[in-house]
């Protein structure tokens, strides 16, 4: 069990590839650090979640993160819900202000 790691960087990747798969690039971020960081199956269940939430089954739930307990795989799904919002969320600004201009 390890205590006190610092998980920023994991979370920034997540974040950013979320956005990434809606479209949403940012020139001050490094996206080699999504492929660092973030496994194939990892990505697959991401995506799956994020954009086609029906689909997402218990085996791919299961196939990411093996050695990782419940409650931190958890956290993942509300890190990458919280982000598809705020992807979600810049769409939707960006709609009212080209309506309004």
């Amino acid at each position: 069990v390890h205590c006190g790691v610092d998980t920023s960087v994991l979370r920034r990747a997540i974040w950013n590839y979320v956005h990434c798969v809606f479209g949403i690039r940012y020139d001050d971020y490094n996206y080699g650090e999504v492929n660092q960081l973030l496994e194939r199956n990892l990505k697959i269940y991401i995506k799956t979640v994020a954009c086609y939430p029906e689909k997402t089954t218990k085996q791919i739930y299961t196939q990411f993160w093996r050695h990782f307990k419940h409650s931190e795989k958890v956290h993942i799904n509300l890190l990458l819900l919280e982000a598809r919002m705020q992807a979600a969320l810049l769409y939707a600004l960006r709609a009212v202000t080209h309506y309004m201009t």
